[in-house]
């Protein structure tokens, strides 16, 4: 092909440019040649948010398991469960941060519903104006429950003055006349047997002299 039939041909493109319209405008025009192509249209998210709600956990599907299960679909930020401030146990529901919303969209498509150790589990995105500012505090922190036995076997144990056994003895009295008339009201024949105890309290720990 001569030069003036390259210089011919290029005439033509040019010309073919400049007769479309400026709203059928190209995005941009290929290398090899040829007419022009526009970008596809990408809708932009409904809720662009990387945050999940996950309800109805299985007992036994804690914080190590949910990672290492939800970690095949992305990265994922932050993780926490919902637990009992005072046992430390499970609440079955929880949130999770995806570094991607699009990685969240698509977990909550995938699992919502699922079934998991005979639970369906219920994943929807949380809105962003939804996230509470304070959800994430102390999310990566192990609550350890607080031993409620201990507690009440110190305080059952623990030395008292006269004043305080003093009220303690008038607490149990008045629970005993309490008692007493209820089962008189009942009409109940019932000798109740008396409380024997001592005013002065009993000395729990004996502290010798070196």
């Amino acid at each position: 092909m001569g030069t003036k039939a390259k210089k011919a041909t290029v005439k033509k493109s040019l010309k073919k440019v400049n007769a479309i319209k400026p709203s059928e405008a190209a995005d941009f025009l290929p290398l090899e040649g040829g007419p022009g192509r526009k970008l596809p249209n990408i809708k932009p998210l409904e809720n662009a948010s990387p945050v999940l709600y996950i309800g109805r956990i299985p007992h036994g599907f804690y914080e190590k398991e949910m990672e290492a299960y939800f970690a095949q679909f992305g990265t994922i930020k932050r993780l926490r469960i919902a637990r009992n401030k005072k046992t430390g146990k499970s609440k079955h529901f929880g949130f999770i941060e995806f570094e991607s919303p699009e990685v969240a969209k698509i977990v909550a498509d995938t699992m919502h519903n699922y079934l998991l150790f005979e639970h369906l589990l219920q994943v929807f995105v949380v809105p962003l104006e939804h996230v509470h500012p304070r959800l994430w505090k102390g999310f990566n922190y192990r609550y350890k429950p607080v031993d409620s036995l201990q507690i009440e076997r110190e305080r059952h144990d623990k030395e008292r003055t006269l004043a305080e056994h003093r009220k303690l003895i008038d607490r149990v009295m008045k629970r005993d006349q309490k008692r007493r008339k209820r089962i008189e009201a009942a009409g109940i024949e019932y000798e109740c047997p008396e409380i024997v105890g001592n005013l002065q309290s009993a000395p729990k720990k004996i502290k010798f002299e070196d």
